[in-house]
């Protein structure tokens, strides 16, 4: 009886078993729009100090991509929610990396990809686990992720001032 997303949700189980062995407490995110009108991150993690919330992705070798709505939802979320949008990805034989949704490559289309080339240049669980201090320095990526969202029609501008406000 294996669905669609029996190994994204195996892989999802396995990136929360892993954040909670690095000391974040973590929680998985009821099934995409299943709860809520509103799409959620599928992980959500914090250590006290810094709190992640992550769109995870995997793949066997294919590069992975999410489409902009994903990527506006994970940001939305992440400003509203006081934590910081990582994008984790996990190619077969491979670690998770996490990656800001900004720093991936952006398609024509203003899709996001990453290939698995690339994701080993990502962060690893224990430099989410290093974080020891909210990110002050990160006011020009938030500004950003929210113009990017709001230019993707992801979100209105009047949810992006109430974010900015």
């Amino acid at each position: 009886m294996g669905g669609v997303n029996t190994k994204g949700d195996r892989r999802e189980r396995e990136l929360v078993n892993r954040l909670d062995a690095a000391g974040f407490a973590v929680m998985r995110a009821p099934a995409s729009g299943s709860a809520t009108g509103r799409e959620l991150p599928d992980v959500l993690a914090g250590n006290g100090t810094v709190f992640f919330a992550i769109e995870a992705k995997s793949s066997a070798g294919d590069p992975i991509y999410l489409d902009n709505e994903e990527v506006a939802a994970l940001t939305y979320f992440a400003q509203n929610f006081g934590a910081r949008p990582k994008v984790g990805v996990r190619f077969d034989r491979e670690d998770w990396y996490f990656f800001h949704p900004a720093d991936l490559w952006k398609t024509d289309a203003g899709n996001r990809r990453v290939k698995k080339e690339r994701a080993l240049d990502g962060e690893t669980i224990d430099d989410l686990a290093a974080v020891d201090e909210p990110d002050e320095s990160g006011d020009d990526d938030r500004f950003r992720d929210i113009l990017e969202a709001v230019a993707s029609g992801g979100i209105s501008v009047d949810d992006a001032v109430a974010m900015l406000g």
